[in-house]
């Protein structure tokens, strides 16, 4: 033999045998690690039993009272297998491991997927167990994963005791486990537990849809929460294991179908809860920002900026109310939210009037539902305006006005020419009160003057202060037309009220928050609130709208002397909002110290009566809430805004002049409302519809004064 091929036939057997002692050590180190953690596993009754992990508590703002206990004490009642609803063992499968009765107990490429992401990303990622697994992560390991570093101690745990439970348990006896061990949310910890909690009965009565809701919590307990904010979620993945079942012949398309639609009625939720709209909304954003399994078993300490007090006076409000707006005005439902516009923190959330009645969809939170707004929105408008130059003197005419320029003028047909809808609104009262100024028109709401402005405003520029102000709703710009001012769009009551917060408090945003401070059980800091005051809105701005929105006299012709927006011991600021149809009653308003909304309607936006919309429905929630937080406060003065000169016709408070009557265009370029009369006020888009309007109010006013050659517009008038 060569020495090449010498050397070539030793490097082959050190290779050999170097595989082989490789592949020796990993057998004797596999083999010792299998009989190290078999000797770990308990017998099934003690598996089934165990308890697990720290509860998260949920504080109010003074860090004492207990709002919430997530995963407190446990709930739990072992049932044998025979007791367990088929339907329920098949949704399962289905859900969580549909090859269960298949494999060995490990699902490899599983595994690996999990590693991949656990590695590759440097976090803890979720891996696709099978059900074995998920009894060892529950039953001996804990579902709470340490760091990055333990990943591989973990899974090779996780693969010894899922082959040595398969070694030793029947299929049947592990899934028996697993469905007496795992959490299906609000503390209810194996399917009877469930069962009881969820539906009232225990769980070899479970119906088919009934089987496949609970079966669809595990994978996400809290989220999938029948009373929390994601029922629509949970109906939809109801749905999927529903399909899937069919897709694999456990059950029937009648069987399907009828399961599909079915109605199910929620046992009331036992859980010891204190504002509970307020504490889902807690728990979801915990959720999302760290984990369901830190949530959950990690132990947490969670300060939030919830005020009991005044907590507690909205829930005695809304609910005293209630029943009243609902008999009188067939609105349902109500929510309330307070901010505390010094600082942004959310003080009082009622989501609606009773969390508990989950058939009438009690559990859906409105405050953070969009909606749309009504007239409570047309302060954007206005401050807008303000901010271009125009006074709160300006006059606009509050006539019956066509606002589609390819209408035409006075004809009030239903669409133009190119069959797009033609718009002219109405005014709640149906009447139209003719030259008014910008304070009149918004204290009075009136609407046809406030879709004037929101036009000399600017759609764009008014949505861009919206936002700033704290409304994070307005993201389809071009769906929005000039019915924007009277509640086009949607909002959320918790955004808006925060964003009048911003005129209450001078000009400056504190966004809204409800978290002062999480901690874990031992104290480290996962985050804490810091004040992030930011100046949206100038000074002479706010107090302007402040002095406006405050102006029981401006709002008297419509409201009355004595009426819900007004505070007798003290100045406060507010607007009321209808949406059409009267589908939403609101009524926001401010102290300097305090900000309160107040939405009234139904969940399924069906319409209250007419005499329900607006202030009557919303009102005395209100008023009553208010007058009760503040008592024995100090009464707060609104800063007064600098006095506010300008000659200009129109925009000094006067209409007539040398030049006959006319609409505010002939006189005013809509973006320099202070600066030059226009050229050719024809060139504005607007300009000849509004013209029309007040040229057929004038002459019925001024018949033998009024000099119709006026109209024509004048070079320079």
């Amino acid at each position: 033999m060569s020495k090449k091929r010498h050397k070539e036939q030793s490097l082959i057997n050190n290779i050999f045998i170097l595989i082989f002692g490789l592949f020796v050590i990993g057998l004797a180190l596999a083999v010792s690690l299998f009989l190290y953690y078999s000797r770990q596993i308990p017998d099934p009754n003690v598996i089934s039993s165990r308890r697990v992990s720290e509860t998260t508590k949920i504080y109010d703002n003074t860090g004492q009272n207990v709002l919430y206990n997530i995963h407190g004490e446990e709930r739990r009642t072992i049932v044998p297998w025979e007791d367990i609803s088929d339907m329920v063992k098949k949704a399962t499968l289905v859900a969580e491991d549909a090859e269960f009765y298949a494999h060995k107990g490990i699902d490899f490429s599983g595994i690996l997927r999990s590693l991949y992401k656990d590695i590759r990303y440097l976090e803890i990622a979720q891996g696709g167990s099978t059900i074995t697994q998920q009894l060892i992560k529950n039953a001996l390991l804990g579902d709470q994963r340490q760091n990055v570093f333990s990943i591989t101690s973990r899974k090779i745990k996780e693969i010894v005791l899922s082959i040595e439970i398969e070694r030793r348990f029947t299929k049947d006896e592990i899934f028996w486990m697993y469905l007496n061990q795992i959490p299906y949310g609000s503390n209810a910890y194996g399917i009877e537990a469930a069962s009881q909690t969820f539906f009232g009965k225990p769980a070899k009565e479970l119906g088919l849809s009934e089987a496949a809701l609970i079966a669809a919590l595990p994978k996400a307990p809290s989220y999938y929460s029948p009373y929390g904010n994601h029922y629509p979620e949970l109906i939809a993945r109801r749905d999927s294991i529903l399909g899937s079942m069919l897709k694999l012949g456990h059950i029937t398309k009648e069987g399907h179908d009828k399961a599909v639609n079915e109605k199910l009625t929620f046992e009331p939720v036992r859980d010891l809860i204190t504002a509970p709209h307020f504490v889902i909304m807690v728990r979801d954003y915990l959720i999302k920002k760290y984990g369901e399994e830190l949530i959950e078993n990690g132990g947490l300490n969670v300060v939030t900026s919830l005020d009991l007090r005044l907590q507690g006076i909205a829930e005695e409000t809304v609910e005293k109310h209630a029943p009243t707006i609902d008999q009188r005005y067939k609105a349902s439902n109500a929510a309330l939210t307070a901010v505390d516009p010094k600082t942004g923190r959310i003080l009082a959330m009622v989501g609606s009037r009773d969390y508990f009645d989950i058939e009438n969809e009690g559990n859906f939170n409105v405050a953070t539902a969009l909606r749309q707004p009504g007239s409570s929105f047309k302060p954007f408008a206005y401050l807008t305006a303000l901010q271009k130059g125009y006074t709160d003197s300006t006059i606009v005419f509050d006539l019956k006005t066509e606002f589609n320029p390819n209408c035409e003028p006075g004809a009030f047909q239903e669409k133009d020419r190119f069959g797009i809808d033609c718009y002219h609104p109405q005014n709640y009262s149906g009447t139209f009160r003719g030259p008014v100024t910008l304070r009149q028109a918004i204290a009075m709401s009136l609407n046809v003057p406030s879709v004037k402005v929101l036009y000399l405003a600017g759609i764009e520029n008014t949505i861009k202060n919206a936002k700033n102000m704290g409304i994070t709703s307005l993201n389809e710009p071009e769906r929005y037309g000039l019915s924007l001012v009277l509640g086009g769009a949607e909002v959320k009551l918790i955004d808006i009220v925060s964003a009048y917060g911003v005129l209450a408090n001078d000009g400056l945003k504190n966004p809204a928050v409800f978290i002062e401070k999480v901690t874990t059980s031992n104290g480290v800091v996962l985050e804490e609130y810091r004040k992030n005051e930011d100046r949206v809105l100038d000074q002479q701005i706010a107090r302007l709208m402040n002095n406006i929105l405050s102006d029981n006299n401006a709002r008297a012709p419509v409201f009355g002397f004595n009426n819900y927006l007004y505070l007798k011991d003290r100045p406060v600021a507010a607007k009321t909002g209808t949406t059409q149809e009267n589908r939403d009653g609101w009524l926001i308003g401010y102290v300097p110290s305090l900000a309160a909304g107040v939405w009234t309607g139904n969940n399924d936006n069906s319409s209250m009566t007419q005499e329900g919309a607006g202030v009557s429905a919303a009102g005395p929630i209100w008023n009553e809430f208010m007058s009760r937080a503040l008592e024995g406060q100090p009464v707060d003065q609104f800063i007064n805004p600098d006095p506010v000169f300008e000659n200009k016709i129109m925009l000094n408070g006067s209409y007539l002049g040398g030049y006959g009557v006319h609409s505010i265009l002939y006189y005013v370029d809509k973006d320099s409302p202070t600066g030059q009369f226009p050229a050719d006020p024809y060139s504005d888009q607007q300009f000849q519809n509004w013209e029309s309007s007040v040229a057929r109010w004038a002459q019925n006013v001024f018949p033998l004064n009024q000099d119709t050659s006026s109209l024509e517009p004048s070079p320079n008038p």
